[in-house]
């Protein structure tokens, strides 16, 4: 028997050469129907995902809607119980408020930690779960939408509004897609962000910035059947996420924003680093206020998870606090 060389980049099946061939020809078709598809669909990457009007709410009201939500969460029995929203409140509005918005394939869980540390600074906290997240099926994230995601960051922002006086918002990967677009978005009220590993484009070794665009009109529209990576990552799902970036204005608007940071690792496999510091340094610049960057040592070994961080987690969400919050020169693991 021949033996079989080369190995299929999500599947680890190997692959004779002719199918090596056949991958080629495969791709440069694809790129033909991209090519078309660009020139058919691609103004419509510019056009804002809808976002349900959200009415102000005071303490009591925003309190209860999340309560709503998390008996509702409570009731289905599709959401795993350790993946149901959370609220740390104080019982009280507070000077304070931040609201968290997790990662893509993961939950409100992600933020046990750090959902802490902020409560005992004083701050009330909402962590809502995202659709088609923290569910039985396991897969149902493959069928998330833009429209639904960013329904649910403005809907969750109206519900960290009621909670108190300064909101901000911490997003990590998709999560923080989602941050940097409600700092954005008219209108809203957002004084600090703080982005960890944000995902405004992938790492340029699993696909080029050219690709970006034939990518969302292709696997975003479903015009290709969905492909699911080696990490378990839907590209129909994760091109939701890139729409919304590619939402954002090129010329970030001026909204009030007091501090803005980001924290990569330099191990992230996932996120385009380059765009993961552009992105939110624009958002900065049109704020007038600098931005903190925060690269982790590799020492470390976090990769994409910015926020699994095993022994050294006290530091680090003091660290990211500090970021949050504006402090320079606040832990000897920043990097600037």
């Amino acid at each position: 028997m021949r033996p079989v060389t080369g190995a299929h980049p999500d599947t680890g099946v190997d692959l004779q050469p002719c199918q090596h061939l056949a991958m080629l020809i495969v791709g440069v078709l694809t790129l033909v129907v991209a090519a078309v598809a660009v020139l058919c669909l691609g103004r419509s990457l510019r056009r804002e995902p809808p976002v349900a009007p959200a009415q102000p709410l005071d303490f009591d009201a925003a309190v209860r809607a999340a309560e709503a939500v998390i008996a509702a969460e409570a009731a289905d029995p599709e959401v795993r119980p350790e993946s149901r929203s959370r609220l740390l409140s104080h019982g009280s509005q507070t000077g304070r408020v931040v609201l968290l918005l997790h990662g893509y394939t993961l939950a409100p869980d992600q933020y046990d930690g750090l959902a802490e540390e902020f409560f005992d600074r004083g701050y009330n906290v909402w962590v809502p779960r995202a659709p088609q997240h923290g569910t039985v099926d396991r897969l149902a994230h493959h069928r998330v939408q833009a429209g639904a995601l960013t329904t649910y960051a403005a809907q969750a922002l109206a519900v960290a509004e009621g909670l108190g006086d300064e909101v901000g918002v911490v997003g990590i990967s998709g999560g923080a897609v989602l941050a940097a677009w409600l700092a954005q978005v008219p209108g809203t009220v957002v004084r600090h962000l703080l982005l960890l590993s944000p995902f405004f484009g992938p790492d340029p070794r699993q696909a080029p910035a050219f690709a970006v665009r034939p990518l969302i009109l292709l696997y975003g529209r479903r015009v290709l059947p969905d492909r699911v990576t080696s990490r378990g990552y839907s590209l129909a799902a994760v091109t939701q996420y890139l729409s919304i970036a590619r939402t954002l204005p090129k010329s970030p608007r001026r909204t009030g924003l007091r501090t803005a940071a980001v924290a990569i690792s330099p191990l992230d496999g996932v996120v385009d680093l380059a765009a993961a510091v552009r992105v939110p340094r624009r958002i900065a610049d049109a704020n007038a206020i600098p931005l903190q960057v925060c690269t982790l040592p590799e020492a470390l070994g976090v990769g994409h998870n910015t926020l699994n961080l095993g022994a050294d987690g006290p530091e680090l969400r003091r660290l990211y606090v500090a970021l949050y919050e504006g402090e320079r020169g606040s832990s000897p693991i920043t990097r600037a």
